[in-house]
């Protein structure tokens, strides 16, 4: 294969950039600007614990379900054609939230709103392969890191804008950078760039794919990813509510905390690759992440009131699982074939394994009238974790596997 020369980074791909970015940032402001205002919306809006799980569910549920048409539509309509009809259809369901009238409208909006984030995830890596061949690894840090700036935003802002202007304009405000995403990707199919052709995204190839299922370790990658799922989305949806009966914390207090919590996976995402790669630790960086959340999450449970923000981040450590799982769909396999394959499986089963974690902390919740059952219980979700890492520290590939079947 020849090699890409790189090309000045903005030559001719300048609105491609941004629209990277901005689509980037926009994939997480969903999930991390609700829970810091809830108390605010259910003086008018009526929201029981399932309802408020199952708003926590939506996320993964939609992202496994899109992860799987979304390559079918790109197909079809191409890459820019369908990321435009997916922006459009996030602006509408955030500003849809903003005027909700009640529960129905209020779950229907989101569900708009995350399955176009849905789609998002998957159409950026063939974007950056397709506007930045010669920078893959760059823009691929640049865009992980506005996500995580879009991770811990939210909350920061969520109560102080509610408390300013109402929690409509809370939820809705995120609409109007949903709208401005827009911009760069019409201004490219208006006047469209034709030197190479639209990397698509990549589809398993099926005998692979089936494979996975009888995996081990297939099985132990797709477990890492869902317990950091499983943790960050039950920790959106529930933690300023949490926190707020179990330690008195303000709603603002709430969503500073829930930033504090979302802000520690920017450093777990830059060394945890790294340290897996070129050191080869995944059994002790599993071991840290388990220990973390079980850490964190017994603080909370035993003394919430003492230095509330030490359980949190404590706690935040443990989604490392996140970029662990990511690492290791390259580490432990041997071929291109093998990696889309063994990535498809472990996102698609992944996120719907994560989808129960905010809807059973909820129906704990309410069953228990309390927090000692739900914080156990994701507490405990950390050792299938630990032994999940210990399968995957094997030096082995999931090629090699398949073929000693």
């Amino acid at each position: 294969m020849p090699s890409i020369q790189p090309r000045p980074l903005w030559a001719g791909r300048t609105l491609a950039l941004i629209g990277i970015v901005l689509v980037a940032f926009n994939l997480r402001t969903a999930v991390a600007s609700l829970s810091p205002i809830l108390v605010q919306l259910e003086r008018e809006v009526t929201l029981t614990p399932a309802v408020v799980g199952l708003l926590g569910m939506l996320p993964p549920l939609c992202y496994a379900v899109f992860g799987i048409v979304t390559p079918l539509f790109a197909k079809r309509l191409g890459l820019e054609v369908t990321l435009v009809i997916a922006l459009g259809g996030l602006a509408i369901g955030l500003a849809g939230r903003g005027f909700a009238g009640g529960a129905g409208w209020l779950v229907a909006a989101s569900a708009l709103a995350f399955a176009a984030i849905g789609v998002g995830n998957v159409l950026l890596p063939p974007l950056v392969k397709r506007y930045f061949p010669d920078r893959i690894g760059l823009i691929t840090t640049v865009y992980v890191t506005a996500m995580s700036v879009s991770t811990f935003t939210p909350p920061l802002v969520a109560v102080p804008v509610a408390d300013a202007a109402g929690w409509r304009v809370s939820l809705g405000q995120w609409a109007i950078v949903a709208a401005l995403s827009l911009v760069p990707w019409i201004a490219l199919l208006v006047h469209p760039r034709r030197e190479a052709p639209a990397a698509l995204p990549e589809e398993a190839e099926p005998g692979l794919l089936r494979y996975a299922f009888r995996s081990p370790l297939a099985w132990a990658v797709t477990v890492i990813f869902a317990v950091s799922g499983f943790n960050a989305y039950a920790v959106f949806a529930w933690l300023p509510v949490m926190l707020h009966d179990i330690a008195g914390t303000s709603a603002a207090e709430g969503g500073a905390l829930l930033a504090l919590f979302a802000a520690m996976g920017l450093p777990c995402g830059l060394l945890v690759p790294i340290i897996a790669q070129r050191f080869g630790k995944v059994r002790r960086l599993a071991a840290i992440g388990a220990v973390a959340l079980v850490v964190g999450y017994l603080g909370l449970l035993l003394a919430p009131t003492w230095q509330t923000w030490v359980w949190v981040a404590i706690a935040g450590i443990g989604p490392l699982f996140f970029p662990l799982a990511l690492v290791l769909v390259n580490l432990r396999t041997r071929t291109h074939e093998g990696a889309v394959a063994l990535s498809g499986f472990v996102q698609s089963v992944g996120y719907l394994i994560v989808a129960v974690g905010p809807l059973a902390v909820g129906l704990l919740h309410e069953a228990t009238d309390g927090w000692t059952w739900p914080i156990l219980f994701l507490a405990a979700s950390a050792v299938p974790a630990a032994v999940a890492g210990v399968v995957a520290g094997r030096p082995r590939f999931f090629e090699d596997e398949r073929a000693d079947a």
